[in-house]
């Protein structure tokens, strides 16, 4: 998640989305995937947390998401204020997201727009 164009990239992090990258990022096929051990994916997510803006989620509006397990995403991109969700899964969040004014992209959607805005 990240800020607005005009300010300084952001990224948000709750409590809830920490545990749930930890464990999706420790299952065995993603560890497979990706070379990594536990150990080293834990690393990245300390570093990750130790940059990110941390909200904390005073309301939730479950279930708005077909998968409970991204409920936590929009939560915290609700809590947080977020004028972008950044995610792969388009699909399931980009409606319940446009529906509080947070505008959705992939990554390299987001990127592109982002380097079209420094170039400006």
């Amino acid at each position: 998640m990240a800020g607005a164009l005009d300010r300084t990239f952001e990224v948000l992090a709750s409590v809830p989305l920490v545990l749930e990258y930890e464990a999706v990022l420790t299952r065995p096929e993603h560890l497979e995937a990706s070379g990594l051990t536990a150990p080293q994916v834990n690393e990245v997510l300390d570093a990750l947390v130790k940059v990110s803006i941390p909200v904390p989620l005073r309301f939730l509006w479950r279930p708005r998401l077909k998968d409970p397990a991204d409920e936590m995403v929009l939560a915290t991109a609700v809590n947080g204020a977020a004028d972008w969700l950044v995610s792969f899964n388009l699909r399931h969040l980009a409606d319940a997201a446009r529906e509080f004014g947070i505008r959705v992209a992939r990554p390299c959607d987001a990127r592109r727009e982002i380097r079209r805005h420094e170039k400006k």
